[in-house]
């Protein structure tokens, strides 16, 4: 079997082998239903309220102010659509233009059933345009949703000042941490956020599973009825053994973050500085200063996106063109095109996100192979010497430095 390079990590991330082996026994022999009377069910809910406990260690929250989900995007509906139900005298939703589609989509199909959605823009960093956000807040501003940290290019929006502002105005704020729980440190007892939304999938644990977070005394509507589990906040029988592996990633993060941090932002530097050194015409998008350690998205100018994935997968390297949730699109990001990016860097834009299993060996042999990829794909495109030459770009954030 040929090696795969995986460096698609934004995308999913493999489930870590303490994860695995925590799991195991509640897909065998311990399968009884947390909501049962008896001993056999009732040690499987002690279980799950001891990865409750974890999770809430990793976001410094409270238990009680964790309730497990299906994933990030049940989360993400179920944050905004609660604030609608309990302010149901207000119509505006504040987002940005650059969230991921579980937030972006929601708003747009709200914005069509009558709502008023404002959607902010961002800078050719893909940073906040903080005045637009201070305009757009009104008395008939029924929740704010933004992301913590880009998908698409790591950039890490300001989360500490957009909660003080929308706490002093009592606008209720949820935040899309999906890319950023287990990156990066997040501590909820310092920041004045109301709902946060993570995924299991994101950080070492399976998909299907995820967590909302919501602050203790917030007013809060379910989002799914039946019954009484999570305390009445989210109904169905539990996914006892995801939620248990769920917990394990949390806690094996915790521990593991800070070291992680500094390797995995490391090796992500040492690929991008290599190939923007080696690879004309090439560019980061993103803010390079303010953004996830694990996350680089470059652009390769006049040479297709899809193509450079295609030569990349040839050699069992896995990468990506922007977010999974939308790749089967052939629309240009999103995200790229809210900071501006010339279409023509858009169109060759590859994400890289690495994990805390990603190796040395691995990114230098993508240092090897991406120059001369890159190069013979330029070779045979539709772009010409002069037509590349008339539209080469004179902004100045456009380097290989």
């Amino acid at each position: 079997m040929k090696r795969i390079i995986y460096l698609d990590n934004n995308a999913t991330t493999a489930i870590a082998p303490e994860v695995y082996q925590e799991m195991i026994p509640y897909l065998t022999e311990l399968y009884g239903n947390p909501s049962s009377m008896h001993t056999f069910g009732g040690q499987i809910r002690k279980k799950i309220e001891e990865s409750r406990w974890k999770v809430a260690e990793l976001l410094g929250a409270q238990p009680e102010e964790i309730i497990f989900t299906s994933c990030g995007t049940e989360s993400d509906n179920t944050a905004i659509m609660s604030c609608l139900y309990t302010n149901p005298n207000k119509r505006h939703i504040i987002t940005t233009k650059v969230e991921h589609p579980a937030v972006l989509n929601l708003c747009k199909w709200l914005a069509r059933r009558g709502y008023r959605v404002t959607f902010l823009p961002v800078d050719s960093l893909g940073r906040l345009d903080m005045d637009a956000f201070y305009r757009s807040l009104d008395d008939d501003t029924a929740v704010v949703s933004i992301m913590y940290a880009n998908n698409e290019t790591g950039t890490i929006f300001p989360i500490k000042e957009i909660g003080e502002v929308l706490r002093e105005r009592k606008i209720p704020f949820h935040t899309d941490a999906v890319q950023a729980v287990g990156k990066i440190p997040i501590n909820l007892r310092d920041l004045p956020v109301d709902m946060l939304s993570l995924s299991g999938h994101k950080l070492h644990a399976p998909k299907g599973v995820g967590a909302l977070y919501v602050r203790k005394g917030l007013r809060f509507a379910p989002y799914l009825i039946g019954g009484h589990q999570e305390r009445g906040r989210r109904a169905g029988t539990e996914n006892v053994a995801s939620i248990i592996a769920l917990g394990k990633a949390c806690e094996i993060a915790a521990k593991e973050l800070e070291g992680e941090l500094i390797t995995i932002s490391y090796l992500r530097d040492k690929l991008e500085r290599h190939l923007l050194k080696a690879c004309p015409d090439s560019r980061i998008n993103g803010d390079p200063e303010n953004r996830l350690p694990n996350t680089t998205n470059l652009s390769f100018a006049y040479v297709e996106g899809e193509a450079i994935l295609l030569r990349l997968n040839e050699h069992g390297i896995c990468a990506s063109s922007g977010s999974a949730c939308s790749s089967g699109s052939l629309e240009p990001s999103h995200v790229l095109r809210a900071m501006g990016v010339p279409i023509y860097a858009i169109h060759g834009s590859i994400r890289f996100s690495l994990s805390r299993y990603t190796t040395e060996e691995e990114i230098d042999t993508v240092n090897e192979i991406m120059p001369k990829l890159i190069k013979d794909l330029r070779e045979i495109s539709p772009f010409g010497k002069r037509e590349l030459e008339s539209c080469k770009p004179s902004s100045p954030s456009y380097s290989t430095e």
